[in-house]
């Protein structure tokens, strides 16, 4: 993928990601919307990592990602039309194919579009009901969540949850079991109760692993039963984590918390969750959407917004271990992009 002129200036006046300084980010795949909502002729305009995008699906077309810039003059191309598998810019009325390249130019009916009236166009793959997209050259698959063809657990689908916050900022705070006591009071923790034993912590190429976190909660599963639960948590790319939580009867919950990040102190959060126990879905859905709601404010209220990687600029306690091993791995990836310099 060649980089386009807005890019340029883009990176010129020093905004946006720069794919040199961050290509674990540039080459990893991304959340950008939920299949359901491109049908084709549908057409969507998407932010990620600070760039416009646009999303369209043709009549016989997969969903295709791209710049969001009509190369003649420079319009937003999400404000077009789709035509069959075409799209259809708004202000001149040039045609655009599915590969990106401009075809027709109605003032001119005869004339031919050089190959440099082409649109910069991105990888995307469908996947858990799921609209991902790649800038760079993706350097792996997406992320694996081996519950969601399981038949023993049944799965879903919560969010999008956008969010005025740093998308590491969240991370860290999808692992952080020490506020549930206290943001998340009567469901997944007590003030009575605020202890947290010690857990393992590791880190390897896989990513961070937290093992054998015991929380006490009042209501873990969104069934009213109290018990202590154990959580396993898994980062496993930079913007997307995973956890097992251990209930009750062996009750299993899963989640893989995919953040878009839209900006650097935006951010988007896609939760796939797995359960291998009965409750109806939209009363899962309406649980995590309560979870997620009472979050929002702390999240939004961090200052620094971004994530400060030196280990003096906020002070830590032992049970920081966790978001102390993200944050160490995240300097290992040598990730400039959301983080406070």
């Amino acid at each position: 993928m060649k980089e386009s002129i807005a890019q340029k200036a883009v990176f010129a006046n020093g905004c946006g990601i720069q794919p040199e300084k961050d290509p674990v980010l540039w080459n990893d795949w991304h959340v950008l919307a939920r299949s359901q909502d491109l049908a084709p002729g549908c057409v969507l305009s998407v932010r990620l990592l600070d760039q416009d995008l646009v999303l369209w699906r043709g009549q016989d077309t997969q969903i295709l990602a791209w710049d969001d810039r009509c190369p003649h003059r420079s319009v937003r191309l999400s404000r077009g039309t789709v035509v069959e598998n075409t799209l259809v810019c708004p202000y001149h009325g040039l045609v655009y194919d599915h590969t990106g390249q401009c075809i027709k130019v109605p003032a001119h009916p005869s004339y031919v579009p050089p190959k440099h009236a082409c649109v910069p166009t991105y990888q995307v793959c469908e996947q858990y009901g799921l609209v991902f997209v790649c800038l760079g050259h993706p350097a792996s698959e997406i992320v694996p969540f081996p519950e969601w063809d399981d038949p023993d657990y049944r799965t879903f689908l919560c969010g999008p949850y956008p969010c005025h916050t740093n998308g590491l900022r969240a991370i860290e705070n999808f692992l952080d079991a020490a506020h549930f006591p206290f943001t998340h009071t009567h469901i997944l923790g007590d003030p009575a109760q605020p202890a947290l034993a010690d857990y393992e912590v590791t880190t390897d190429k896989e990513g961070v692993q937290l093992h054998n976190l015991r929380v006490w909660q009042p209501d873990p599963a969104g069934t009213g039963q109290a018990a202590y639960v154990t959580y396993d948590y898994q980062v496993l790319r930079p913007f997307t984590a995973y956890l097992r939580k251990f209930m009750l009867d062996g009750q299993i919950l899963t989640i893989l918390d995919c953040v878009t990040p839209v900006q650097e102190t935006e951010c988007i959060s896609w939760m796939l969750f797995a359960v291998n126990y009965e409750i109806e879905d939209d009363d899962a859905r309406a649980f995590q959407e309560t979870i997620f709601l009472q979050d929002v404010a702390n999240l939004e209220s961090h200052n620094p917004q971004l994530l400060p990687l030196d280990t003096h600029s906020e002070f830590h306690v032992p049970c920081d271990r966790g978001s102390l091993a993200y944050r160490k791995w995240l300097k290992q990836l040598g990730l400039t992009y959301g983080i406070l310099l």
